[in-house]
């Protein structure tokens, strides 16, 4: 049996007359990397920091770890880690220092050296915060959340303004978390940041849960209409009706319930008249496609 860390049902939160968060619900297992996906304004600030304790709520019941947020107990406190979009630490400390001291506020801590291989930062453990990249300093900052040893991260947008370089290596920092048995609450506006990471996400829309589940599955993804692609060589002739649509720079995408057989019927119809299809490409809906269609294109996630 899996154990929920998370568990919030009817939660609501309303400033005034406006409604950020309505009546959601949803749930976080141990050790899972939890991911949850919104427009600005969508209510996932709010719902986040109801769950960091930063923010009270207006109704509905919400347990981490087996505490209420609101109560902003001490040994609640002391077993989760919070990183946020931006911190700031003394430039003046080397790596190894600045984990030693935030370590160094809570009851039990996890070894620094530890902490820093998680993180991948073991080449600049000595070296000056002002001296790390920016992804570097980045790294510092799960490390220091990390320091107390937490059983549950919150990772706020983490890897916002990196190269792909760069958001890979965090990337597979978040898999290193739970690889040490850490469960992680993970914003991102990133579709392939959640699909890489995630094993369930939830998207918000207006204050509501719209969807949840793995990525591959969510709103019945796996379901989705297959999309096949192509381009047609100059002179060849107009294909047959499959229902394609024509997109603006003139190649053709068909949608299909069987992909294969699709793909079959139509390089077989190319192969019969002498051609070969240019830019052929068989895909599912994206989640970001999913995610769209759910939120209607409000925003940007």
């Amino acid at each position: 049996m899996s154990e929920r860390v998370i568990d919030v049902r009817g939660l609501r939160k309303a400033y005034g007359d406006m409604v950020a968060v309505s009546d959601i619900d949803l749930h976080v297992d141990r050790g899972e990397v939890f991911a949850l996906l919104g427009p600005n304004g969508a209510g996932k600030t709010s719902t986040t920091e109801i769950l960091e304790g930063y923010r009270s709520r207006t109704a509905g019941e919400v347990s981490v770890l087996g505490y209420d947020p609101a109560s902003r107990a001490a040994a609640f406190r002391e077993r989760i880690g919070i990183v946020l979009q931006s911190t700031g630490v003394d430039p003046f400390l080397t790596v190894r220092e600045t984990i030693d001291m935030y370590a160094g506020y809570y009851p039990r801590r996890r070894s620094t050296g530890e902490v820093i291989g998680v993180v991948g930062l073991d080449e600049k453990a000595d070296t000056r915060v002002n001296k790390l990249s920016g992804g570097q300093q980045r790294r510092l900052d799960v490390a220091i959340a990390l320091a107390g040893d937490p059983d549950v991260l919150f990772l706020d947008e983490p890897t916002t303004g990196f190269d792909p370089s760069a958001r890979r290596n965090a990337w597979e920092i978040v898999r290193n978390l739970t690889a040490i048995g850490k469960t992680v609450f993970l914003t991102t506006h990133l579709m392939d940041e959640a699909q890489y990471l995630a094993h369930r996400v939830a998207v918000i829309s207006r204050g509501e849960i719209v969807a949840e589940g793995p990525p591959d599955t969510i709103a019945g993804r796996d379901r989705m209409l297959s999309h096949i692609r192509y381009r047609l060589p100059e002179g060849a002739p107009s294909p047959p009706a499959w229902g394609q649509t024509v997109e603006p720079d003139g190649s053709f995408t068909v949608r299909a319930e069987d992909a294969t057989r699709m793909a079959h019927e139509i390089t077989g119809w190319a192969l019969e008249r002498g051609f070969s299809l240019e830019r052929l490409e068989v895909s599912q809906p994206s989640l970001e496609d999913v995610y769209l269609e759910l939120t209607d294109g409000e925003g940007s996630p």
